[in-house]
């Protein structure tokens, strides 16, 4: 697969779907407006996760895109403890919990992938 575009990256395609399920979630209940820090906290996580996959793509070296990346696995690992937060709280019923966790889960476990596969060694990456 070619990758021309932050678009293109797996990662950024599940932290987009991610965003994506959870402001489906927010848009279908008013009592998120009870709570507009944590939703803001909660809204700005995920963007976080996004942005920062495409910031490190823009960057000149796998290691500062790396870095950016260990940001954006940072911001998903927040997205979940707010997510709890949020259920505690019962803005976020079991069902739609268990799909966004799982899908932060997804996006956490590709950005992983693509850390490491950037700190590997480049001879190794030829094999």
């Amino acid at each position: 697969m070619n990758v021309n575009r932050f678009e293109d990256l797996q990662c950024w395609q599940e932290a987009r779907e991610l965003t994506r399920q959870l402001y489906e979630v927010i848009n279908q209940n008013p009592a998120w407006n009870k709570n507009l820090l944590l939703c803001g906290q909660i809204q700005s996580a995920s963007g976080s996760v996004m942005a920062n996959i495409a910031e490190g793509f823009a960057c000149r070296s796998g290691e500062e895109f790396a870095q950016f990346l260990s940001i954006a696995l940072s911001a998903a690992a927040e997205l979940q403890s707010h997510l709890h937060i949020a259920a505690d709280q019962g803005y976020l019923p079991k069902e739609a919990f268990d799909a966004i966790y799982g899908q932060a889960d997804r996006t956490i476990r590709v950005i992983s992938g693509l850390i490491k596969y950037l700190r590997t060694p480049e001879p190794s990456k030829t094999k």
